[in-house]
């Protein structure tokens, strides 16, 4: 099979999808999805038409992470090495990737119909919400070829699952089922196979119904608390309540809740 590595983008309804696509590895990472993400977030972000993004792989699987098979080529290959320095710069610009899914001032949700692995389970849980078939497999893996972990899972893991589980998870690097990932926090819906893809198209699109700009600063102030003081945190909320003040969704929604109906959001 052709090894052709793409991300894919589709756009309805306020909704785009991101689909990771590289068949022969089951979606693991390569240079072109990495650039592909880290070309198309930025310009997602800016587009007032995006309301939500949903982060997905194709053929079954969500990613298998880093590319265990490139690694063991380069390994092996005569090109001389490049400095800590320049493989450091290297990894860190890939990395940027998990860093756009948390901060885009847009709702993020990654949809996981099968593996999720190393880099693929980071991404995944960068995103604000993931949803996941109950049969799909999960796990760090890092630990299982000699990595210490990369794309954010040493700060979005113990966040999600505390401390103690993390480093389970980490350390042991359990294969888990999209189940057992939602009995842990990991994720927050699981549906059978027939039930799947309408879960997913159900979320997406609540989440593209909703005040975009609101969440944009609700995310700001989610992220922010993580290391922030209350003080910090009570300023970004002042600033952002008065910018979301002056917005039409705040403005139609007051009015609908006046006339007792149903407020209608638009983004703006």
């Amino acid at each position: 099979m052709t090894d052709h590595a793409q991300l894919i983008e589709s756009h309805a309804d306020g909704v785009t999808t991101l689909t990771m696509t590289r068949p022969a590895a089951r979606n693991a990472m390569s240079g072109d999805i990495v650039q592909g993400l880290l070309s198309a977030l930025p310009r997602l972000a800016q587009d007032s038409e995006v309301r939500c993004i949903v982060l997905t792989g194709a053929g079954g699987a969500f990613s298998a992470g880093g590319d265990v098979k490139g690694f063991a080529s380069s390994a092996g290959g005569n090109a001389l090495p490049p400095t800590q320095e320049e493989r450091i710069a290297g990894l860190r610009g890939g990395f940027e990737v998990s860093k756009m899914l948390h901060e885009i001032a847009k709702p993020t949700l990654a949809a996981i119909p099968g593996a999720a692995a190393g880099a693929g389970l980071s991404m995944a849980l960068a995103c604000d919400l993931r949803v996941a078939l109950n049969t799909a497999k999960l796990t760090t893996a890092f630990a299982k070829v000699g990595l210490s972990g990369d794309y954010g899972v040493s700060h979005f893991l113990p966040y999600l699952v505390g401390q103690a589980k993390a480093r389970e998870l980490l350390f042991t690097a359990p294969v888990i089922t999209g189940q057992q990932a939602f009995e842990f926090g990991l994720v927050n819906q699981v549906a059978d196979a027939d039930g799947y893809d309408a879960m997913v198209g159900t979320m997406a699109a609540q989440l593209a119904a909703l005040p975009t700009v609101a969440l944009g600063y609700m995310k700001g102030n989610l992220n922010a608390a993580y290391t922030g003081t209350l003080s910090q945190a009570l300023d970004r909320e002042a600033a952002g309540m008065a910018r979301c003040f002056t917005t039409e969704d705040h403005k139609n929604a007051v009015k609908a809740f006046v006339e007792k109906r149903a407020p209608e959001f638009k983004g703006r």
